[in-house]
């Protein structure tokens, strides 16, 4: 009688979110799903779901659950069993200039950047903010796991990113065709070799997306240990737009975190245990608000990431020095000590339906030549040396797998110190 009910409530769900879901793309592909299966999924949610203190909904359909801070999911990992919530501020990097989220007219002129006073995300709009002592997280839904290949593979990246990263490294030349589904166009680091931390400001954009399984992504990577073995670890943020994902085509605030190169460890955002929050204010996996447009207002994000020389957690910073929250050092192999590279770029998946190069956009759609006001841009890309100092990204080489569907142009200027345009419209008759 007891399993008659649950399956009953779990359809009673699945139905309800179905009345609810957009229709701009099929996200269930079988609808004919077993109960068995649903209940699965219901008991895993019921595990990253944790019982929210106040729920806000957000203009754009998502359900933003204020937990308290320590009954997060992070503390659910066992390398955790016994961590206690850092209290103690971090030490900030030294030499930090006042990095805002803001709207940019000119990137020559620093006296046309409008008010600093702007929304960061769109359930901001609702003017209600998570008590003291809870974190905003994003709840997820029956259909955003019916929407990943598997339960398993829900809110992970796919074991073809860490080929298409060991591709990249070992390619002979930057137009090569990596044939593994992913393609990039990214700045590297090329000095020493160690690395504590990166910082970049990312202007957002909402790339148009061909199929449900493809993404957009523009983001910071962390990285230590091998692009051939299974040890790297890598810590990752920035925005990306990923229908299978979120259900939608808003681009989103987002982080990942691996130390088996995304074989078993890690996850997106919190939807797996790892990543502690202690920011009230901002919801990682929810979407950004506003964004740039062509001709218009360049609104940009900064984003920092950077090992606390005081316990030696990796913290995360968002706009305006606002700490967002920080991954366990516990969490991880090579990186508990330093980063060796750091890469900031865009990334695209090519399915390739039909035969033919996805029409999945890279950052805003425009090729890095047309420049400010139509390309996407990472501006003052600064990296954190072992004295926990920022200092400009100088030691940098640039890559694209191919030029004709996606590119990158990096310079140097005063203003916006190392900074570079990138993206592109994939397929074209010169990409195919």
């Amino acid at each position: 009688m007891a399993s008659l009910l649950l399956h009953f409530l779990v359809l009673a769900i699945f139905f309800q979110e179905s009345e609810s879901v957009s229709t701009s793309f099929n996200y269930t592909k079988n609808p004919q799903v077993s109960s068995l299966r649903l209940a699965r999924i219901q008991k895993h949610l019921d595990k990253i779901n944790k019982p929210p203190v106040f729920t806000i909904e957000s203009p754009d359909g998502d359900i933003i659950d204020c937990v308290h801070k320590r009954k997060q999911p992070a503390l659910d990992h066992p390398l955790l069993k016994n961590h206690r919530i850092q209290r103690v501020p971090p030490e900030m990097p030294k030499s930090m200039r006042r990095a805002k989220t803001e709207a940019v007219k000119d990137n020559t002129n620093s006296n046309s950047v409008e008010g600093s006073k702007r929304l960061w995300q769109m359930w901001h709009q609702t003017g209600r903010r998570c008590p003291n002592g809870t974190v905003p997280i994003r709840r997820s839904s029956m259909h955003d796991v019916l929407r990943a290949k598997s339960l398993y593979n829900y809110g992970k990246k796919s074991l073809r990113h860490v080929a298409a990263m060991s591709a990249r490294r070992h390619g002979d030349a930057p137009d090569v065709v990596s044939g593994n589904g992913h393609e990039h166009a990214i700045a590297y680091t090329t000095g020493s070799g160690e690395v504590f931390g990166a910082r970049a400001t990312i202007n957002v954009w909402d790339p148009s997306i061909e199929v449900v399984n493809e993404f957009s992504l523009s983001q910071i990577w962390v990285l230590s240990g091998s692009f051939d073995g299974s040890d790297l670890n890598s810590i990752e943020a920035g925005w990306q737009v990923s229908p299978e994902l979120y259900g939608d085509s808003r681009p989103r605030l987002f982080t990942y975190w691996t130390s088996d190169a995304y074989q078993a460890t890690g996850c997106y955002n919190l939807l797996c245990s790892g990543f502690i929050q202690t920011n009230s204010r901002i919801a990682i996996g929810a979407a950004i608000s506003p964004i740039s447009s062509t001709g218009g207002n360049q609104y940009d994000i900064t984003i920092l990431i950077w090992k606390d020389p005081k316990l030696g957690n990796w913290w995360m910073g968002f706009g305006d020095n606002t700490l967002v929250g920080y991954w366990p050092t516990e969490l991880f192999t090579h990186l508990t000590d330093r980063a060796t590279m750091v890469e900031w770029g865009g990334e695209v998946v090519n399915s390739r339906a039909n035969n033919e190069h996805t029409s999945t956009q890279m950052g805003s759609g425009h090729f890095a030549e047309d420049g400010f006001g139509k390309a996407s841009y990472f501006r003052n890309l600064e990296v954190v040396d072992s004295d926990n100092s920022l200092s400009s990204a100088h030691d940098i080489s640039t890559l694209a797998e191919n030029t004709n569907c996606y590119n990158i142009k990096s310079s140097y200027n005063n203003e916006w110190g190392t900074h570079f345009y990138y993206g592109g419209p994939g397929k074209s008759p010169q990409c195919n």
